[in-house]
């Protein structure tokens, strides 16, 4: 029974390693902040702007990343499968993150253009 075990743990390890090896797309970071449309200035405002064109391009680049990742793996195996789940995942997280982010700027946006 001892041995069972010891073999189910080390089965476990394994995968864990496994799927955390595969940890090398570095999750995407949301600009700090987002200026306030009434108050920014005109560079306030191309200054956010240019960092929401970076961080998109950082998005992008981090789900070319988790397919290349997903390529590189086995097909076919159930650890494929968790991997490809997981890294769904993550980058449905990250695109639902740059939506809201970007939603809020441009929301600010419209503020300051309607400032005239």
């Amino acid at each position: 029974m001892k041995r069972i075990q010891l073999k189910l743990a080390a089965a476990l390890a394994l995968a864990s390693l496994s799927l955390s090896a595969h940890a090398d797309c570095s999750y995407p970071k949301a600009p700090a902040s987002i200026p306030n449309g009434a108050t920014a200035t005109e560079a306030e405002m191309v200054g956010a702007m240019n960092a929401f064109k970076a961080y998109d391009a950082e998005v992008k680049a981090f789900g070319s990343c988790l397919d290349d990742e997903t390529k590189a793996k086995a097909a076919g195996s159930a650890q494929l499968m968790q991997l490809k789940t997981m890294q769904s995942k993550k980058l449905n997280a990250a695109v639902e993150e740059l939506q809201s982010k970007a939603k809020e700027f441009n929301e600010q946006v419209r503020v300051f253009k309607a400032r005239g």
